[in-house]
């Protein structure tokens, strides 16, 4: 069968490629046309433009950028009639995606596929209309969409979570000793390590990054908490990929407590394997600290706090930002955000993340119970081409 997919950025194109290799594992006949990326291109097909032509960001890059949008968007409806695939399956990106799905609906016979959800239950709760109209079968990565959805009369599929999938595919095949890892990367095999996980984009490393530092100041050696003595920790950075090494050292030279801080490059996974706690940059790492099994606190500074948290209240539909809290559904992990994102909160936090036996092991059990099972097994990416090629021969 011809499989046409869309994605609009770097995870999309990581998720779509695990997606088109278990597509040809189950259909022997696959063949693929997308907008995509370097990790759809090496599985095989044709590409016929690369997400970096498609990815703007913000009203003002949107706006300047209009006409090539628009030329985009116009390629890829023209493209998808003259190949006539079996079936167009979209990946996120909903602001492009969605548009695509109306035009092929409306133009065409060919079904419309979406793989891992507009994230409508956060904001934009106005484009279910457009998904219950134009998409007809989607499927999920996140446990909570499936009733979120049936609230709205529309039945989905929860395929897994390919984080489970990478930690999974991670754990089977990382041997490397806690001491083995210090060894090679300076570290002190006798003290806890700390991770601190920045974020993955310029603007939320220097936003997160100097408050992260600044509080560990209140945990070097010699330090008393109540009558205990605190014999120390070490602060790793896991260093994002594509992030220049200058930034953190621009950073470092601007803070009082670069000195005992290392940076980890390219290897935030095996960091989170030899973590004690961790300080989180809401996103997708947060998922991936609770599957590592790691203590955390979840920050994300915004400026302007106070009128961020009002506009939150407005904007947002969800409760919390955290992928953890919203799979459990529950204030598992604290979130400090905007204006709680602050030296004094997030010391607070690491105190008991840090020195509190019974506060650890509590958000541990959590995981377990509210995060690891909801998500369950690994394969994702192969339950969804499970269904997709079944649903696909059952039109035939």
């Amino acid at each position: 069968m011809k499989y046409y997919i869309i994605v609009g950025e770097a995870s999309g194109d990581l998720h779509a490629s695990n997606l088109m290799r278990s597509l040809k594992a189950k259909d022997a006949e696959a063949e693929f046309r997308f907008f995509g990326g370097d990790l759809m291109s090496a599985i095989g097909g044709t590409m016929v433009k690369h997400y970096r032509e498609l990815a703007y960001m913000g009203f003002v890059q949107v706006v300047l950028h209009a006409r090539t949008i628009l030329h985009n968007m116009r390629l890829c409806k023209e493209d998808i009639v003259a190949w006539s695939p079996d079936v167009v399956i979209l990946v996120d990106y909903p602001g492009f995606n969605l548009k695509i799905a109306k035009y092929v609906k409306t133009h065409t016979q060919i079904p419309v596929y979406y793989y891992i959800s507009p994230k409508i239950w956060a904001w934009k709760e106005y484009r279910i209309k457009d998904i219950r109209r134009y998409v007809d079968e989607l499927f999920s990565i996140l446990p909570f969409e499936v009733p979120y959805f049936a609230g709205h009369n529309y039945s989905i599929h929860y395929v897994g979570n390919p984080c489970v999938d990478a930690v999974a595919d991670f754990k089977a095949q990382y041997a490397e000793t806690r001491e083995e890892f210090c060894a090679r990367h300076g570290l002190n095999p006798d003290l806890p390590i700390v991770a601190l996980l920045a974020g993955s984009r310029k603007q939320e490393i220097k936003d997160n990054l100097p408050i992260m530092l600044s509080a560990t100041k209140h945990f070097m050696p010699g330090k008393m908490h109540g009558r205990t003595k605190i014999k120390g920790f070490q602060w790793v950075i896991a260093g994002a990929p594509g992030i220049d090494k200058a930034m953190y050292k621009d950073i470092f030279s601007k803070s009082e407590m670069s000195r005992g801080v290392s940076v980890v490059y390219n290897e935030t996974y095996a960091l989170l394997s030899h973590s004690y706690a961790a300080m989180v940059t809401s996103g997708t790492a947060t998922l991936e600290t609770a599957l590592f099994r790691v203590p955390q606190v979840v920050c994300y500074y915004i400026m302007c706090g106070k009128v961020v948290s009002w506009l939150r209240s407005l904007v947002l539909k969800v409760k919390y930002i955290s992928l953890v809290n919203l799979v459990a559904d529950f204030p598992l992990v604290r979130e400090l955000v905007a204006d709680e994102m602050r030296e004094r909160e997030l010391t607070e936090e690491l105190n008991q993340l840090l020195l509190d036996d019974f506060y650890r092991n509590r958000m541990l059990a959590e995981y377990d119970k509210m995060v690891i099972a909801p998500l369950g097994e690994p394969g994702a990416s192969e339950h969804a081409a499970t269904a997709i090629v079944q649903l696909l021969r059952k039109r035939k």
